[in-house]
């Protein structure tokens, strides 16, 4: 049954659920620090910050948030949590989060069920704002699903870029492995859980296939008929900052919940399948379909 879903920092994962939902008749209100971007995409551009929130909240069924935390916290939750606080009509919350807050593993497995262990100021803040998401909805009286996200890839958002632009690079450390997740596989599991308000609590969404970042690298190439580019020691290949913090981290990720609670069997199991759609699906200048310029942010890093 479709509603009105209110769409906090519409970007390429929320873009992804909104392909989904607009044929079903949805309305969406959509957040932007540029809603101009956001023309042409069928749903309600609004500008924020900058606008109040709380005539879009009286409006909305739901409520799903990709706003990342900042310096001095959740900024939605800053800004709007009283007006949050008291949107106990609200049928559905998702908040979008990262596996970053299980810190590193030492590339074992975790699950829903492994408490964080955040090993980074950024994961550390990420932690904090579920746990402040909780507490409004606990308040509110509405349920909450947080999503966890590994690594996200899609068309516009995948290695073919890098590889067709002589950018990429095969950064190698030894017993690294990243988790990986194909936007359209996060769409179907905040559609699932949306029709299941019930199903609250963490949702990890990463594939079956976790993987070192060169192998998936090299992969691609071998699928595009691009040459593989070659392999950098990570002591040499001058990574920024951030880079650095993602590749202090190893882990495997499990979404055990997935399947049995939502109900969601992944269409991209693993980055082989993903890229080959990747793949098919681009037109044949050999360039995949990109999410609007500005708008590819997300919780997560891009698959590595």
């Amino acid at each position: 049954m479709a509603g009105t879903l209110l769409s906090l920092g519409h970007g390429y994962s929320a873009q992804a659920l909104a392909r989904r939902l607009l044929p079903a008749g949805w309305r969406i209100l959509a957040t932007s620090r540029r809603p101009e971007a956001l023309a042409g995409q069928g749903v309600e551009p609004v500008l924020w910050p900058g606008t109040p929130l709380g005539p879009l909240l009286a409006q909305a069924t739901h409520v799903l948030s990709s706003v990342p935390p900042g310096p001095e916290g959740d900024p939605v939750l800053a800004a709007e949590r009283g007006a949050l606080a008291g949107a106990g009509h609200l049928a559905w919350v998702g908040y979008l989060s990262t596996t970053g807050v299980y810190g590193d593993a030492g590339g074992g497995w975790v699950d829903e069920a492994t408490p964080p262990a955040p090993g980074s100021p950024r994961a550390a803040a990420r932690l904090a704002a579920e746990r402040a998401w909780a507490e409004v909805c606990a308040e509110a009286g509405v349920p909450l699903a947080v999503f966890r996200l590994a690594g996200i890839y899609g068309p516009g958002r995948s290695p073919f870029e890098r590889l067709r632009a002589g950018t990429a690079r095969a950064v190698v450390k030894p017993g690294q492995v990243f988790s990986r997740i194909h936007v359209e596989d996060i769409a179907a599991a905040l559609a699932a859980a949306m029709a299941r308000p019930d199903a609250t609590g963490v949702f990890n969404l990463a594939d079956d296939l976790p993987a070192p970042p060169e192998e998936v690298l090299w992969h691609a190439a071998d699928l595009a008929g691009l040459p593989r580019p070659p392999a950098v020691d990570i002591e040499a290949a001058g990574l920024s900052p951030m880079a650095r913090e993602f590749y202090a981290e190893s882990r495997r990720v499990r979404a055990a919940r997935l399947g049995p609670v939502l109900g969601v069997t992944l269409a991209h199991p693993d980055y082989r399948a993903g890229l080959a759609a990747i793949l098919a699906a681009q037109t044949p200048e050999g360039q995949a379909g990109r999410p609007p310029a500005g708008l590819r942010g997300g919780p997560a890093a891009t698959l590595r």
